[in-house]
């Protein structure tokens, strides 16, 4: 396992191009490495016209690049005839499930956090005309740092493994300290009753998209509705905190930005504290390089989720919590997620060419939710 190398310009666009390193595969990446999908080409030309006067450093495109590893909205690389990068992502083309592809919600949260505790991308200009690019789409400040995309980050100490999943632990609180009506989110969502409007959402989403039979949804669904925990705590949440939406310093093991806000609001700070433990109930084989259960974290060094949950909820303030509840009702929305993953990809539509092998992970992870269920207690 070796790193790729993403030249990138420097955190405050003072003109350094320099390096992203993501762990993954042994092959050194760029622009001519990410080819635009042809159901996601831009007018190269169009965009251009429209971005210029609107960033700095900015006369033309030189080239655009793709990413493939999201599998929602489609992220770009735009480089500028002076050498400067930037990111655009944008909704995708064609039919859309009701409330999916928030790029607006993407934009304003990070936008409201980027001088607070939480590390974000800075955030340049937010367009909502079609006639650009074919859908709305916001620009980013374009980062370096090094982005972990195998959880069992091959490559490193011990201690380097820990640092690096404390500083994820870290980063979630500091969001979830912070008051929403403090930086203008206060009408982000709707506060109280977060779980009950969640299960409602992803099950209609799963009805409106599955292309499977999986008969642990409807049980897991049941399950969920009758296990909603009393407590109506309202805080920012990021939908989707995981290790590989974050990005870490070249040199130090600390986090500074948290990537991928589509399903951010306003909700239960808990459910972004099990989702960010799902990892620890699925057994390695499931999604190689993502599950962590029945590996050595000792020997690895990575936190076990005990220690996760304790450390988190010392640094919000709070009791031990069993996250139980939290980690089936996040590999419930998981399976949802995926199979509209599976449905666009059916469709044409997915950012990713990897969308039947991310449908086939629905099954095993909704009955690893219910295997969960089955084996264990909320108390």
């Amino acid at each position: 396992m070796k790193c790729i190398e993403i030249k990138l310009p420097d955190w405050n666009l003072k003109g350094t191009i320099k390096k992203l390193i993501l762990m993954k595969n042994n092959y050194t990446l760029n622009l001519e490495d990410m080819p635009v999908k042809e159901a996601h080409k831009l007018d190269q030309k169009k965009l251009s016209d429209f971005l210029i006067g609107k960033l700095v450093n900015f006369s033309s495109i030189n080239k655009i690049g793709q990413f493939n590893e999201g599998q929602s909205n489609p992220t770009y690389v735009i480089e500028s005839l002076e050498g400067y990068r930037y990111v655009l992502r944008k909704k995708p083309p064609g039919k859309l499930l009701p409330s999916a592809h928030a790029v607006d919600r993407e934009y304003k949260v990070q936008k409201a956090l980027y001088e607070t505790d939480v590390p974000v991308a800075k955030m340049y200009l937010y367009c909502e005309d079609e006639n650009i690019v074919g859908t709305p789409f916001y620009i980013m400040e374009y980062l370096e740092g090094r982005v972990f995309l195998d959880t069992t980050l091959p490559g490193h100490t011990s201690e380097d493994r820990t640092a690096i999943y404390n500083s994820m632990n870290e980063t979630l609180a500091a969001l979830h300290k912070i008051k929403p009506e403090d930086i203008g989110l206060e009408n982000f969502g709707r506060p109280g009753s977060y779980f009950v409007r969640q299960l409602k959402r992803w099950s209609q989403q799963w009805e409106l998209s599955k292309q499977q039979d999986i008969p642990e949804m409807p049980l897991l669904i049941d399950w969920l509705s009758t296990n909603i925990p009393i407590s109506e705590e309202t805080t920012i949440v990021h939908g989707d905190y995981r290790l590989g939406n974050l990005i870490y310093d070249l040199n130090e093991p600390k986090v500074i930005a948290v990537l991928d806000w589509e399903l951010s609001t306003l909700g239960h700070p808990l459910a972004d504290l099990g989702y960010n433990l799902m990892l620890h109930e699925e057994d390695f084989n499931v999604r190689d390089g993502f599950s962590l259960k029945n590996l050595d974290l000792k020997g690895l060094g990575i936190p076990t989720k005990e220690y996760l949950v304790q450390k988190y909820c010392e640094m919000v303030n709070r009791e031990i919590i069993n996250p139980n509840f939290y980690i089936v009702f996040s590999m419930f929305r998981n399976v949802a997620i995926l199979e509209g993953v599976l449905a666009r990809g059916r469709a044409g539509n997915a950012s990713s060419s990897l969308a039947e092998e991310k449908g086939a992970l629905a099954k095993p992870i909704a009955k690893i939710a219910w295997d969960l269920v089955k084996n264990s207690c909320l108390d």
